[in-house]
């Protein structure tokens, strides 16, 4: 069985390049995460040349996944970095990323993140509040600083087919500014005279499929836009679609290239994909601690739960899940839940497997996009280790080593 790439089933063992997992696992305690290096590299490289028709400068979304190793891998790659808060241009900036290849979006920057990002000369501020520019423009005045670039997050009012809680491009939906505050902001600049307005910011949600509405939203965008020239660049976020399933397709990305690309001439572009380029590229490790048959269903019971991995408890993600060492046998219907204190702590819901026995271990596919990123100290569980393997794909080290009792009673006094 083939996954990707880099994760395949060879002689019964799952494997992440030329790693078996379980060797992982035999050093190291599980629940704990594992990335492929190359897998990131070679998404990265992917995206870049599918885009490459529209000339698009990628800064990777750093909320998807914000690794240390992770972030190197990509900024050697010549990413951008695409923050959603102060921390993360920290973190970005601790990586190694220069200040003017990173874009602060976010919907509610405070005064003192705005301050931080313009002392440290980012690039780009996405804007989503008309206050929002007047906050920039003070901090860019107190600090001398002059035309620090902007662009205004459109929202189109267009409904992306996916989930809704990741559908953020609708008329009810937080995010981003109306065409009449866009045109007002756009029409008397000269109340910023710090900023330099000169971009548009239009992201309609995550695993966009259909790109018709995609399409859509940049129509309305260009007409929203057409008679202001000083707006160059349009940004047109992430959203890019991933297979959760290995038996699953997708469209292919130069398909929504070549129909995007009569709506972006004459434009810089700007990407800001998260989750195609890491989600496939990790994995999340668990064993089985116990089996549990009871109200006529399986319930296998694993050392990893909504802590390390919300996504099925917030959004009803499904994540195939497969043991590190095959095995026949008639495959049974089974409940895969953690040990957390919630009924929704179930990571598999009547899902068909091979039968498993204590002790064994499985993985938790398609897990690097926004596991690690939304871990929690629930129930006073330590975060995982992280793992990441070379991009030689021969060898393997911990990025993030596990959270001990000491680390979870460092703050409080």
């Amino acid at each position: 069985m083939v996954f990707n790439s880099s994760i395949r089933v060879v002689d019964a063992a799952l494997m992440i390049d030329d790693l078996p997992l379980d060797a992982i696992v035999r050093e190291l305690e599980t629940p704990v995460y594992v990335y492929s290096l190359k897998r990131i590299q070679e998404n990265y490289r992917r995206l870049k040349a599918a885009f490459e028709p529209v000339g698009a400068r990628i800064h990777y979304s750093a909320k998807a996944n914000s690794n240390a190793a992770i972030l190197r891998t990509l900024i050697d790659e010549g990413a951008g970095i695409d923050a959603v808060s102060g921390g993360e241009i920290a973190r970005a900036l601790h990586a190694g990323a220069a200040a003017q290849d990173i874009v602060f979006a976010g919907v509610g920057k405070t005064v003192a993140e705005i301050a931080f990002a313009v002392e440290r000369g980012i690039a780009w501020f996405n804007v989503e509040n008309e206050l929002e520019l007047q906050h920039i423009n003070d901090a860019a005045s107190s600090m001398g600083t002059e035309r620090v670039q902007v662009a205004l997050r459109f929202n189109p009012e267009v409904s992306a087919n996916t989930h809704p809680h990741i559908s953020t491009g609708h008329g009810g939906a937080k995010f981003g500014l109306t065409a009449g505050a866009i045109g007002d902001a756009l029409e008397r600049p000269e109340r910023y005279p710090c900023l330099n307005i000169c971009g548009i910011h239009v992201h309609i949600g995550s695993q966009l499929g259909d790109s018709a509405p995609t399409t859509q939203a940049l129509a309305k965008t260009k007409q929203l836009i057409g008679s202001f020239r000083e707006i160059h660049t349009i940004n047109l976020g992430g959203g890019l679609p991933v297979a959760y399933r290995h038996d699953q397709s997708i469209p292919a990305i130069e398909n929504l290239v070549n129909e995007i690309t009569p709506y972006l001439y004459g434009y810089q572009v700007l990407l800001e994909p998260g989750r195609a380029v890491i989600a496939d590229a990790g994995i999340l490790l668990a064993t089985v601690l116990y089996v549990k048959i009871q109200g006529g269903k399986t319930f296998y019971i694993v050392d990893a739960s909504m802590t390390e991995l919300i996504r099925p408890a917030l959004y009803g993600a499904q994540h195939e899940i497969v043991p590190l060492r095959q095995s026949d046998g008639e495959r049974v219907l089974a409940q895969v839940v953690g040990p957390v204190c919630e009924s929704t702590d179930v990571l598999a819901e009547d899902r068909e497997m091979t039968p498993l026995k204590v002790g064994d271990q499985v993985a938790i596919m398609t897990a690097g996009a926004y596991g690690m990123a939304m871990a929690s100290n629930y129930n006073s569980r330590m975060r995982p280790a992280e793992v990441v393997v070379a991009a030689d794909g021969a060898s393997w080290s911990v990025s993030r080593r596990r959270e001990t009792v000491e680390d979870l009673l460092r703050l409080e006094n």
